[in-house]
């Protein structure tokens, strides 16, 4: 079993054609639908692979129900903790279907950033060979003490750990040595190039890979159009070439990557094959509105 721990928001998707207008009206279709980095991930591995998923959030009274429902829906196992408190995280996507369907975020984080210690039990491991921590847990004091606790308990189970680094701006904001002291237990990691550059100082994609893949064994550098590369040991080991996609929405494409790598490689691919995966469920993201999989086989 996978477990992920991680955010679980509501999406506001906007998309709009051309450059917003200043002071008056845009023209957008809007839908609101079911994210969240971690529970998008979740959602991606349970409908790409056979291994079961189960996910460890925090949502709000307003909504949790629904984004159980929706979690259901895509075949994880919601382990989702109310907060009474505050509302369900949100976000508000702009996507700009003039400019390859590139988003914008305005991010309320709510419910999803007081994930901590007193949500965790230990039997959230029961079964759990792998557990998959969306970067996002580690922007707080709470976030990254549950995901110490995670990952030693996961540790001593034997399970492996993974994360994706989630966002450079609030690695900015917490600060790129505390990020990088706070995530060094894991196993694997999965940025995108512009996180990988941030975490490594190294701009060329292959070199920051393999820098990173000496300290957390294997990373997996997602590169947009240009497909991604695995390395290991110091080196970069495949690279794997995108899927062919028409972009109507990037929003949640790497958390596809993330959760269909991750249920190739616990199924037993190899990471280039895994990787490949990925970039299948990466380029059917593009082309769905939302973050999560459509209902059509994936």
């Amino acid at each position: 079993m996978l477990l992920v721990i991680g955010d679980v928001v509501t999406d506001v998707i906007a998309r709009h054609h051309g450059p917003l207008a200043p002071g008056t009206d845009t023209a957008a279709r809007i839908r609101t639908l079911p994210g969240g980095a971690g529970a998008n991930v979740a959602a991606w591995a349970a409908r790409c692979g056979s291994v079961p998923v189960r996910m460890l959030g925090k949502a709000g009274s307003d909504s949790a129900a629904w984004h159980e429902d929706a979690l259901r829906h895509a075949g994880v196992e919601p382990r989702l903790r109310t907060d009474p408190a505050l509302p369900t995280g949100m976000v508000i996507a702009l996507v700009d279907g003039a400019d390859g369907a590139e988003r914008t975020f305005l991010t309320d984080s709510g419910a999803a950033f007081a994930l901590g210690p007193a949500d965790w039990d230990e039997r959230l491991l029961d079964g759990v060979t792998h557990v998959h921590l969306s970067g996002y847990v580690y922007f707080t004091a709470e976030g990254r003490a549950l995901a110490d606790l995670a990952t030693a308990a996961a540790h001593r189970r034997g399970a492996t750990i993974s994360l994706d680094p989630a966002s450079t701006g609030f690695i900015r904001r917490l600060g790129l040595s505390a990020f990088v002291a706070a995530v060094g237990a894991a196993d694997l990691i999965l940025p995108n190039a512009s996180e990988a550059a941030l975490l490594t100082g190294l701009a060329d994609p292959s070199a920051a890979a393999g820098e990173l893949s000496r300290v957390h064994g294997t990373a997996v550098v997602t590169l947009g159009p240009e497909g991604a590369l695995v390395a290991a040991g110091g080196k970069v080991t495949a690279r794997v070439p995108a899927a062919p996609a028409r972009p109507v929405d990037t929003t949640g494409a790497g958390d596809a990557f993330t959760g269909a790598y991750l249920a190739a490689w616990l199924a037993g691919s190899g990471p280039g094959e895994a990787a490949a995966a990925g970039c299948r469920a990466a380029a059917l993201a593009v082309e769905t509105v939302g973050g999560r999989p459509p209902d059509r086989p994936v």
